[in-house]
């Protein structure tokens, strides 16, 4: 089905003197009271301008309805643009690791836009139904909390993962553990690439000088940056953990090829005399000696014993076998 058919889902959620209840997209777009308006759309298609109602600037429609976006934050006039990006709720395919949610917000209503919906909209829109929103500095303020909080165990096992991968290190399968560091350390970079952004835009939406943003909105705007920026030096913390493992399983690698390199050529510096006496009595010419006695096959076998028993003490000697 082409893009431009398919269907977007609207919703629009409004506060009024303490109630809450769900409205129509359209009575959402054009409420004028004194209640606190959210309208959502969940864009599946691409239908443009169409997908926002038309009291969104231009230039804010373009930024909400971009393909590609990072986390941001500007000021508009009496209003702010905010990007974040947060967990999704379905896994995504060919996508990040973090999806999306695009905020057009104003003192008293809201207008957010997501490809793909995010786990934090349902602790949010809880929230809401449970009358604690009333502008829109409250809503990014509880937008912030889930997204950071819901990220916050996510960072922290990967942490604990590549802990036990470093307790492992002398015991586990090389190659094995080699791939799992790998994909921790991928994961840390996928997160930090937004993570950090994150961090930003939120102390850029704490500093604007909007009386709707109140200050306990800006203490949790500040704490969720705060929050984030914590995330942001432990996923480089990983990464760089990750990084100096690899380097030491490589080493680990290296060190136990240069063991078995070792022991084959103790068996052939071993072997190499006993080689060269066989080869040497095996002729088979004329004038062997003690060919036609019968003990010379185990003289033969003795003094090969004897020869290899010697060369096998010279490495001892000499401190090879040490390891």
């Amino acid at each position: 089905m082409p893009d431009e058919l398919i269907p977007n889902t609207m919703r629009a959620l409004l506060m009024e003197n303490g109630a809450f209840r769900e409205i129509s997209a359209s009575e959402g777009a054009t409420y004028r009271g004194d209640g606190f308006v959210w309208l959502h759309t969940e864009r599946r298609g691409d239908n443009g301008r169409a997908d926002l109602p038309s009291y969104v600037p231009d230039l804010a429609a373009n930024a909400l309805l971009a393909s590609e976006t990072r986390p941001r934050c500007d000021e508009v006039n009496d209003a702010a643009l905010i990007n974040l990006r947060g967990n999704a709720l379905e896994a995504v395919r060919d996508s990040d690791q973090l999806v999306s949610i695009r905020v057009w917000v104003e003192d008293k209503r809201v207008t957010s836009v997501t490809r793909n919906p995010l786990t934090a909209m349902a602790r949010v829109e809880a929230a809401m139904r449970a009358g604690k929103l009333s502008d829109g500095g409250d809503f990014v303020a509880a937008l912030a909390h889930a997204i950071s909080t819901e990220l916050d165990p996510e960072v922290a096992n990967l942490g604990d993962q590549l802990d036990d991968c470093e307790a492992e290190i002398e015991t586990a399968n090389i190659y094995a553990l080699r791939r799992r560091i790998a994909v921790l350390r991928s994961q840390a970079i996928a997160l930090r690439r937004f993570v950090a952004p994150d961090r930003d835009a939120l102390g850029s939406m704490a500093q604007l000088p909007f009386a709707w943003i109140s200050s306990e909105d800006r203490l949790q705007l500040r704490e969720a940056a705060g929050r984030f920026a914590r995330m942001a030096e432990e996923l480089e913390t990983v990464r760089e953990r990750a990084a100096l493992l690899h380097e030491q399983l490589t080493d680990l690698r290296a060190e136990i090829v240069d063991k078995r390199s070792l022991a084959i050529a103790v068996i052939a510096f071993i072997f190499l005399p006993l080689t060269f006496i066989t080869g040497l009595l095996g002729m088979n010419v004329e004038g062997i000696p003690f060919a036609d006695r019968p003990w010379a096959f185990w003289g033969v076998t003795g003094l090969c014993f004897l020869v290899a028993v010697s060369v096998l003490g010279w490495f001892g000697v000499r401190r090879w076998l040490d390891d």
